[in-house]
């Protein structure tokens, strides 16, 4: 704010000095403006993923979106401070306090280089200091582990030469460690980063490894991971309660110079939601396509309930093995009509309905079996009761060609698996546990857009199994990459292939 002792006596220095406020109050309206629009962008952003709209926009364009409009809102805010030297109207994000105590500190002390008082001349002394901590990053930094292996002989004889063997390497006669592996196997199918952009990575740093000396890599550590996967498969099919579902997975066809249509299946266990004691799951199988005979080969043995989406290969699976049942999906149902429920007040009802159901599911998630059945079979199976006579009444008023038909011809001939959580505290209402699982999966293939063959589809589903698996635990799939590959190496025992499994720390 200018003073009155501030202002100049000269007309035309002071007519200059008034176009000068006026010009920054301009600029400030401007960069406010500014401000108050991109918040608004964000305001819309964060309604259309949380609100009512949420299942119509994208999770990854969504982060995307409101990344790329947060850095434009905090460049307009810091113009706008710069501009005006005022502080910022709007909090900065921090984390204070929260960097990791196991963080190596490189500490620096900024101190006054005149250590005599200001005030007069004598010898000053430290009374106390202000510690501030930032995070640091140094790029990625390559090494050379130089491996020296003396030989010896002896001077009586001449002919006994002796020397320690050679260490075991997944790589026989490479230059990668098996850490460098499972940067690379991480990088790929954790971060989706393609090999290519991996290379150029490398490039920068001067490390010159071309993209199919990459691909090398990967397809020998899959060979020594697979059988990890195919005992993680194993440990499932015993399990009492699988979900399943599948995803695409574009392969390239050389023959005909375009891609095809394979499958990734999942298929994972999670009893967490009712307090059980085994750890999550989850194990990819690639098909080079969508068939019947796919899922009945994957689970053969397995006798328990199946929970899945309206995919008729389940159905089949189900009427040819007695002992699988069939837990149906009520995600899928609330789709169905979602998207009608702004024009029809029958796919409104619905939703209603279906809400209560998952109201009542997130106050007894946690909860034990037989808590949860008991809350399901008083307060659940009413709703679900009232649904099935309205959706019944309703199927016969609306034409079967009509969408709000197919949506109702899609839920009532999968009653009797939809209706089946009641009896069973350890079902869940929906196969979300799975598609969690399968999002890693559709990342990856939107970056690398496919796999080169259909062996690469299965040592994507073999390595992506393994990487699902220490997120599930809480592990670092470096880490634990790292040792399994060195043990593989080593020739760790197929007996004793469990322990190599990631498992969840405890205590």
């Amino acid at each position: 704010m200018l003073l009155e002792a501030d202002l100049p006596d000269d007309v035309d220095a002071l007519r200059a000095l008034v176009l000068e406020q006026a010009n920054e109050l301009d600029l400030l309206k401007v960069f406010r403006a500014e401000n108050e629009r991109l918040q608004a962008i964000i305001d819309a952003l964060m309604r259309h993923r949380f609100g009512r709209k949420s299942e119509q926009l994208d999770a990854d364009q969504f982060e995307l979106a409101l990344e790329e409009v947060e850095a434009a809102l905090s460049q307009a805010e810091l113009a706008r401070s710069k501009a005006s030297k005022a502080p910022s109207e709007r909090p900065r994000k921090t984390n204070r306090g929260s960097l990791p105590a196991h963080l190596e500190r490189i500490e620096q002390v900024v101190d006054v280089e005149d250590k005599a008082c200001p005030c007069c001349g004598g010898a000053i002394h430290q009374i106390g200091e202000d510690v501030a901590e930032r995070l640091d990053v140094v790029p990625t930094t390559f090494r050379v582990l130089v491996t020296r292996r003396p030989r010896y002989g002896c001077r009586s004889c001449e002919n006994a030469v002796v020397q320690a063997p050679a260490p075991a390497r997944i790589v026989e006669g490479g230059i990668p460690t098996e850490a460098l592996i499972a940067q690379v196997l991480v990088s790929k199918y954790a971060d989706h980063l393609p090999l290519y952009r991996q290379a150029q990575i490398y490039a920068r740093q001067g490390i010159q490894l071309d993209r199919s000396t990459l691909a090398d890599w990967t397809g020998r550590a899959a060979w020594y991971l697979r059988p990890l996967r195919d005992h993680i498969l194993e440990r499932l099919r015993r399990s009492e309660r699988l979900f399943a579902d599948e995803t695409t997975a574009p392969v390239l066809d050389p023959g005909r110079k375009r891609t095809k249509t394979g499958q990734i299946w999942a298929y994972a266990c999670d009893d967490r939601p009712w307090g059980g004691s085994d750890p999550p799951m989850v194990a990819y199988v690639y098909a080079a396509d969508r068939k019947t005979e796919r899922p009945e080969a994957h689970l053969r043995g397995f006798a328990g309930i199946l929970q899945v989406d309206g995919y008729g290969a389940y159905a089949a699976l189900a009427r040819r093995h007695q002992q699988i049942r069939l837990a149906f999906c009520w995600a899928h149902v609330r789709r169905k009509f979602y998207e009608l429920a702004e024009s029809s007040p029958v796919a409104a009802d619905v939703l209603r309905h279906v809400a209560s159901l998952y109201t009542i599911e997130d106050e007894i998630r946690g909860l034990s079996a037989d808590e949860r059945h008991n809350v399901r079979d008083q307060r659940s199976r009413p709703i679900v009761d009232d649904l099935h006579k309205f959706l019944e009444a309703r199927g016969r008023q609306v034409s079967a060609k009509s969408r709000l038909g197919e949506a109702i011809r899609y839920t009532l001939p999968r009653w009797d698996g939809l209706i089946r959580f009641l009896d069973d505290g350890r079902i869940d209402l929906d196969n979300n546990a799975v598609e969690r699982a399968i999002r890693p999966l559709a990342l990856n293939r939107k970056n690398a857009l496919f796999a080169g063959s259909d062996e690469g589809g299965d040592n994507w589903a073999v390595i992506a199994t393994l990487i699902e698996n220490c997120k599930l635990a809480s592990i670092n799939p470096h880490t634990w990459l790292t040792a399994t590959l060195t043990s593989l190496a080593n020739g760790h025992p197929a007996s004793r292939i469990d322990d190599l499994l990631p498992r969840p720390h405890v205590g």
